[in-house]
């Protein structure tokens, strides 16, 4: 189960959180978004050979915790998005499907032509489109 995501701007400021949830455990879950930014600076400043190419933006499993697994990926303009769940046996073909469904419903949002960018996403419709992908993806795991 996805319990939270998150959009962070190149210069590393929160452009969208959003929990599923039903404890109040957000600033939990905002620190943990906080510190996957770190593991995502190392990441693509410091490549391995045998990692990700430098224009792959899916950057995979960034750290288990107890209770979390934090997945991330890379736009090519640097904004990431973050994916925390609780799910211990995720796929990462069904991961690499969440992100490119993510990152259509974040383009959509960003091409409003009200929107400001670098400023925080507000829109009711991104927030719907969020949810619909990250209830599909819950049931697309389980079956």
């Amino acid at each position: 189960m996805i319990v939270c995501v998150a959009v962070v701007g190149h210069q590393n400021n929160p452009l969208y959180l959003q929990s599923f949830t039903e404890e109040d455990d957000a600033l939990k879950l905002h620190h943990i978004v906080h510190c996957s930014l770190d593991v995502i600076d190392e990441r693509v400043n410091n490549p391995k050979k045998t990692g990700p190419t430098l224009n792959e933006t899916f950057l995979g499993l960034l750290y288990p915790s107890e209770n979390y697994k934090v997945y991330g990926y890379l736009t090519n303009t640097k904004v990431k998005f973050i994916m925390v769940t609780t799910d211990l046996d995720v796929r990462d073909v069904d991961v690499r499907s969440f992100f490119s469904r993510f990152h259509a419903a974040y383009v959509d949002a960003v091409s409003n032509p009200f929107h400001v960018p670098g400023k925080k996403i507000n829109s009711v419709t991104f927030a719907g489109r969020v949810s619909g992908i990250v209830k599909s993806f819950g049931s697309s795991t389980s079956a």
